[in-house]
Parts: C-alpha cells; structure tokens; sequence
C-alpha cells in the first residue's frame, strides 16, 4: 500500500487542518483526538509518512523509533498519567483493516484520567 498524503493527519501535519496540540518535536506531534473515547484521550503520530506499525519499524531511523516511543511517555507525562504522575494509562496502535485501523498513518492512542477497562471482550 502507498502512503495516502492527503489522509488527516498528513493534513494536520501540514498545517491545512488545526488540532489542539498537547506536544511537538522534529519527529512527532501529539494532540487531542476530537472524538474521545475516555476522559483523557490523546493521539501520537509520527511526522515521516509511515502508514503503520509495520512500515513504521521496517522503514523509519532509528532516531524516528525511540522519539516515537519517548514521544508516547512524554506526553503521557504532561497530561498527569504515567505511572510516575498518575495511575496508567493505555497506548493502543491500530494496525491494518482487522485491527480497526481507520487513518492510513500509523498513529498511537493514549486513553488514561480513568479506568480504561479490558482489552477485548
């Protein structure tokens, strides 16, 4: 599959579509999702066009990996849930049409400020 440019978040990378951002550096932006799912819901997206995990680890430098992944505790931080601020908190990728993934660009959601409950029913 072809990266998608003109998915959403490649339009709110470019700036053409506003979010309330929560963090940025030169690797990734994180922002509110604008229909949450929990009391704090927020998105982490890499800024290279990856259109998921997949491509993500076999495509991306190895610098993009690890601020990818210090991105999600970074933000986690700021918003009061990790472990060292709160009480937790879960970071989900969705990968590909069985796992419900619906913006061909790999992005993380991090769902905490209360019990997320169980994983699959």
């Amino acid at each position: 599959m072809k990266y998608d440019k003109n998915n959403i978040f490649a339009k709110i990378l470019r700036g053409e579509i506003p979010c309330k951002k929560i963090y940025e550096n030169q690797y990734v932006l994180s922002f509110y999702d604008i229909n949450p799912q929990r009391k704090i819901h927020a998105l982490i997206i890499p800024k290279g066009e990856y259109i998921d995990l997949d491509d993500f680890s076999s495509n991306a430098s190895e610098k993009e990996i690890s601020e990818l992944i210090k991105g999600i505790t970074t933000v986690a931080k700021k918003l009061g849930i990790s472990i060292d601020e709160g009480k937790g908190y879960r970071a989900l990728a969705n990968i590909g049409e069985h796992g419900g993934q619906e913006v061909p660009h790999l992005h993380f959601h991090l769902f905490g400020g209360e019990k997320v409950g169980r994983m699959v029913n």
